[in-house]
């Protein structure tokens, strides 16, 4: 399983970057994460958009889907220049019609709602979820193929029940929307000391902080969650590529 980091800003890109996205291959499938500003553009670096198999969206909040709708209009506009992509599932939940009916356009893309209480299979992905502390519904992931797993934690403070989910993951990939020195548990995310904690509990072999700030130096949320986390950790940089 590799993970490519496309997107790790929380909230909106900064400058020549974006919000959430990630590329998780194996086998040859290719399974974005998320699909937020800016993603579609940095995305092609990679890949191009009529060879994505699946998406699978953790959250309705912008900054984790603005992209959608121009994924959508990339692989309409590919199927008028060549030959047409298959329909691309857009996986998500339920628990906002409103958002999730939009994940369907004309035979492009279709939405298909996951039970965050079933393990969803994604190609050669198995997926289990768990409800996160956030303002709107929101699901972390542990992804697991050839026998590796992956924890995405998406957007949420700190909650007790994430060490059992995260248990020795090969990898973690935090959230960390604030310093240590911050307290974002009102608007549902983590400090870099949380982070460290969480993966410390959860016997994790890798931590990586994304959802990042826009403001301060980044290196510091390093450097305050290895004084609670002993394994490795990384911040989250664009096209960042982990092979497990």
């Amino acid at each position: 399983m590799k993970l490519t980091v496309i997107g790790f800003w929380g909230g909106y890109p900064k400058k020549n970057g974006a919000s959430s996205g990630y590329l998780l291959e194996h086998d040859g499938f290719h399974l974005l994460i998320d699909c937020g500003s800016g993603v579609l553009s940095k995305l092609q670096n990679i890949i191009q958009p009529e060879e994505l198999d699946a998406v699978l969206i953790s959250h309705y909040h912008p900054d984790h889907i603005a992209d959608i709708g121009v994924l959508q209009h990339a692989r309409l506009i590919q199927g008028f220049l060549g030959e047409k992509p298959p329909t691309l599932p857009i996986y998500g939940h339920q628990f906002d019609e409103a958002e999730y009916s939009k994940l369907t356009y004309k035979d492009i893309t279709s939405g298909i709602a996951y039970q965050p209480s079933d393990i969803l299979t994604v190609g050669p992905f198995q997926v289990a979820f768990l409800k996160t502390e956030h303002p709107v519904p929101c699901y972390a992931m542990r992804i697991v193929a050839g026998g590796k797993s992956l924890v995405y934690t998406a957007d949420g403070s700190f909650k007790e029940e994430l060490i059992e989910f995260s248990r020795e993951a090969d990898l973690l990939l935090c959230e960390c929307n604030f310093f240590g020195h911050q307290n974002g548990k009102s608007a549902g995310h983590m400090n870099s000391i949380e982070a460290g904690q969480f993966a410390e509990k959860s016997a994790v072999k890798q931590l990586i902080l994304t959802h990042l700030p826009q403001y301060g130096e980044l290196s510091e949320l390093v450097r305050e969650s290895s004084t609670e986390f002993t394994g490795i950790i990384k911040l989250a940089d664009e096209f960042l590529t982990i092979s497990l």
